[in-house]
């Protein structure tokens, strides 16, 4: 191959490279553009919280029962000895579950259920949009969007949605936050009919100076931290606790960073890779397919120049 047949070879290859970046970048805007979702209408201070006191819980276990009826849900027998059986977890049946944890401080009972993160990552490692923060904040799963891909249970920092495996129309089940009545201006249903003002709602910012309070009036009773008011980014459901908080069965090593941000490199590699990797594969197409090509053109020419002669 001559010089010059070289050089075509290389400019056909950078000219396509070219051609199928601006096709695959002409791609990418649109997606860039796609129309985000809602926004939170709140900020994240005003966004609605429970503050739970684990130093009044009495684990009456009415919260159960409570979020089983407002929540259409198989209601828990109270008589039976739950508490006995180990640490419970939340289930496809029951959004929320109390437990008693032996501590450096004796028996404390310790509710669980959704945490409602300020920066969700069940809902931002939803393709479907199906598990979803509300205008207002409270996270909720929306049936009819969800393809069943089960991303949000192994993104949860929590492991707190569940899956409906023995369903023939399967669901995740999660705590709202009783989404529905906050929308009305009620409490959730937990909160409405605890008997010991363990569970405390309101806005985030005035949980946050009310849980600060309790601990300044009385340091002796309580562990000087505030759970969910930095882990994860920050969470909607907030824990005061006269023990570190691992005693009571809280996740202490989730870390401060919001979990949807340690998915931004891979967010920002994805579209370069659909954008050069395509156009590069249409380089290198293009250019074996002209080494071919100028062979052919060399040997043709070879024949009307023939090595010491002349053409009539």
């Amino acid at each position: 191959m001559s010089k010059d047949q070289g050089a075509i070879g290389r400019r056909t290859f950078f000219k396509v490279l070219g051609v199928g970046a601006a096709a695959a970048t002409g791609v990418v805007p649109l997606s860039a553009r796609a129309a985000p979702g809602k926004q939170q209408k709140e900020t994240p201070g005003e966004a609605p919280a429970v503050l739970v006191d684990t130093t009044r819980c009495m684990g009456c276990r009415t919260c159960e029962v409570s979020c089983a009826e407002a929540n259409d849900l198989p209601k828990p027998n109270l008589e039976e000895d739950v508490f006995g059986k180990g640490i419970r977890d939340t289930s496809d049946t029951q959004r929320t579950v109390v437990n008693l944890f032996k501590t450096d401080k004796g028996e404390v009972y310790a509710k669980k259920q959704c945490m409602h993160c300020q920066q969700p990552a069940c809902a931002s490692a939803c393709l479907t949009k199906a598990m979803y923060k509300t205008d207002d904040g409270p996270v909720v799963w929306r049936g009819e969007k969800c393809m069943g891909c089960r991303f949000c249970m192994v993104s949860c920092p929590f492991d707190v949605p569940k899956f409906e495996y023995n369903s023939w129309n399967p669901k995740i089940n999660k705590c709202t936050m009783c989404y529905e009545r906050v929308e009305q201006g009620r409490k959730p249903a937990c909160v409405q009919n605890c008997p010991f003002d363990a569970l405390t709602f309101g806005t985030r910012d005035k949980l946050l100076q009310e849980a600060h309070a309790r601990i300044a009036a009385n340091p002796e009773q309580y562990h000087p931290a505030i759970y969910g008011e930095r882990e994860a980014g920050g969470t909607n459901w907030l824990y005061l606790s006269s023990v570190p908080f691992q005693q009571i069965g809280l996740k202490t090593d989730v870390g401060e960073t919001p979990y949807p941000e340690f998915a931004k490199p891979f967010l920002y590699s994805v579209p370069l890779v659909l954008t050069l990797g395509p156009a590069f594969m249409l380089g290198l197409n293009a250019a074996t397919k002209r080494e071919p090509e100028s062979r052919e053109e060399e040997a043709s020419d070879g024949k009307h120049h023939l090595p010491g002669r002349d053409v009539a």
